[in-house]
């Protein structure tokens, strides 16, 4: 009688110690803002929408999976430590009853994904978490859910959890889209995912002429809008700059940022571009750093400034994606004067080829002039005009400086298409106010510049000297060369006597890896700028493609550059690399 009494004095004080633990656990839950309660399990069948699904077995389970309780879940606390201190004799005798040689009886339990409640047997959890054990048997009845829990999930996540299972519940992706992770982190984005879903139902319904089911418009947006977004996101590696968020909250925050930009800009963004400026705004990775140096630049650079930027930059903002075309934005500059559509009509001509979208831009210098009569007839004719081409496009109304608007919104697309009305003159003066020379010096993307649109570019001329501005050129040229099937002419011109050869074979050897064969090399002595002009009227070429400003801007103000003397010509349109 005096061993049994004893046992249980012990066993009291076991529980007693883990009831002082019980309220520290507490404790501690609330200064990190984490709760330490068992979950609920009807509030989370309901919620969740769970089904039992077959008859319950018998099996061991794990002890910490066990994360609630059918009807006990204020009596513990998230870790099975007892919270009343009426529990007291009955946790004693089950301690007592669990060192007995026969044992404790199997628990009950509900099974929903890998997470378990208790529906008989609380205090043997409590006194098996005790003694150390990590499994325990159980009876198991199996619920499922279309958003299954883990043993970490919380209540906190249940609002969550609950939305998700109603999203799927509506538009059955999980069965239509075996696989189709659609987990988010934060409350209410799958009302804005409907919303989108609804949007895309009503243009499908338009385009099929027939009624589109919610379930089959969920379908078609998660093939079309979603997978294509998500692809993005995982060619940028964006997750890593984002820890603990899933694809589909960034997915959100994408279309979010899209939206936003195409406020901000008064253009459509695409996915690519508005996920490398996500990045660059909300991580930590190289994008941002770049980024980051595109606006110092820009903060620095006066509205008649120049800037040499660094060989190459242009593509390093291109699509990841290999079969893409290079030119998806086209950013025309539209002055709105009768004689000032060639550089749009040029655009066009590319565009047609390219799939391109022509991102427009009329610059303001006041607010009046913004909502004048003259810009919004400007704005129908950029549109009539795309319409008849067949070309989609937007046309953006900006207020400044023309030059600075120019280059700010020029990282929004990949070729600026300049029409040339006074190119750079030939003295020092003239060069250093001109601000043509400015924008291109300052642009992030190739400049084409137009003194008169060719409707359709046959022939190809690339000015090339080995210099790292003429490699800039060369890539782009064999980029034009091969994807639009045209012939190339690849001319080497000396201004001294001196041989091309090197720079020549660079560009064969260079042409040829990349499977560019229709290659016509002519070399030629004299004047860079005349010469390259003379060279491309006799081949008969519509296109000169050269590397831009290539000697600091002092040297080029005071003895010119060759850049400019084919400019001086305004002959032909001009595609300059930087």
């Amino acid at each position: 009688m005096d061993g049994l009494t004893g046992q249980m004095a012990g066993a009291v004080q076991d529980f007693r110690r883990l009831r002082r633990q019980a309220d520290v656990e507490r404790l501690l839950a609330g200064l990190s803002g984490r709760s330490a309660d068992l979950l609920p399990f009807e509030e989370v069948r309901q919620k969740l929408r769970a089904t039992a699904v077959s008859e319950r077995q018998l099996r061991e389970i794990p002890l910490d999976a066990i994360v609630g309780s059918v009807g006990r879940y204020h009596d513990f606390t998230r870790s099975f430590l007892p919270r009343r201190d009426s529990d007291e004799s009955r946790w004693a005798r089950v301690l007592l009853a669990s060192n007995d040689l026969s044992g404790l009886p199997p628990i009950d339990v509900y099974q929903l994904g890998d997470a378990y409640f208790v529906v008989d047997g609380n205090h043997r959890v409590s006194v098996a978490r005790q003694n150390g054990a990590t499994t325990i048997q159980a009876y198991v009845t199996p619920f499922r859910s279309r958003v299954p829990i883990t043993p970490d999930f919380r209540a906190a996540d249940l609002i969550i959890r609950a939305e998700q299972a109603a999203f799927l519940e509506q538009t059955c992706l999980d069965e239509a889209r075996p696989g189709a992770d659609l987990t988010l982190t934060e409350a209410g984005g799958y009302q804005i995912l409907r919303e989108q879903i609804y949007v895309h139902g009503y243009y499908q319904e338009l385009e099929l002429g027939r009624p589109v089911s919610f379930e089959e418009a969920a379908a078609s947006w998660y093939d079309n809008v979603y997978m294509p977004a998500v692809q993005i996101i995982r060619e940028r590696g964006l997750l890593r700059d984002f820890p603990g968020r899933t694809e589909t909250d960034l997915f959100l925050w994408l279309s979010e940022h899209r939206a936003e930009l195409a406020a901000q800009l008064g253009w459509e963004v695409s996915a690519e571009r508005a996920a490398a400026d996500l990045a660059a705004r909300r991580g930590t990775g190289p994008s941002r750093v770049a980024r980051a140096g595109e606006q110092m630049l820009e903060m620095v650079l006066p509205d008649d400034g120049e800037l040499l930027r660094e060989p190459g930059a242009w593509r390093r903002t291109l699509p990841t994606n290999p079969s893409a075309w290079l030119f998806g934005e086209i950013l025309v500059p539209i002055s709105g004067e009768p004689d000032g559509w060639e550089a749009f009509e040029q655009a066009l001509a590319i565009a047609r080829v390219e799939g391109s979208r022509l991102l427009g831009l009329h610059v303001v210098p006041d607010e009046a002039r913004r909502a004048a009569s003259e810009v919004a007839a400007l704005r129908a004719e950029f549109e009539r005009r795309c319409a008849a081409a067949g070309v989609h496009g937007n046309l953006a109304v900006d207020m400044g400086v023309v030059g600075r608007s120019i280059r700010a919104r020029s990282r929004w697309a990949d070729l600026l298409a300049l029409q040339i009305k006074y190119p750079p003159g030939p003295s020092p003066l003239a060069r250093l106010t001109s601000s043509l020379r400015a924008i291109i010096r300052g642009s992030l993307r190739p400049v084409l510049t137009v003194p008169r649109a060719v409707t359709t570019l046959e022939r190809l001329l690339l000015a090339y000297d080995g210099s790292p501005k003429a490699d800039e050129a060369l890539a782009l040229a064999t980029y034009l060369a091969g994807r639009w099937h045209k012939p190339l002419y690849v001319a080497s011109v000396s201004e001294d006597g001196h041989s091309v050869e090197g720079p020549r074979l660079r560009a064969r050897a260079y042409l040829r890896e990349h499977g560019v064969d229709n290659v016509t090399f002519v070399s030629e002595i004299g004047p860079a700028g005349p010469t390259i002009v003379a060279l491309a009227d006799r081949v008969g070429a519509d296109l000169i493609v050269m590397g831009g400003y290539g000697r600091d801007p002092l040297s080029d103000i005071v003895l010119g550059s060759a850049v400019e003397a084919v400019l001086q010509n305004r002959h032909l349109p001009t595609l300059i690399c930087q």
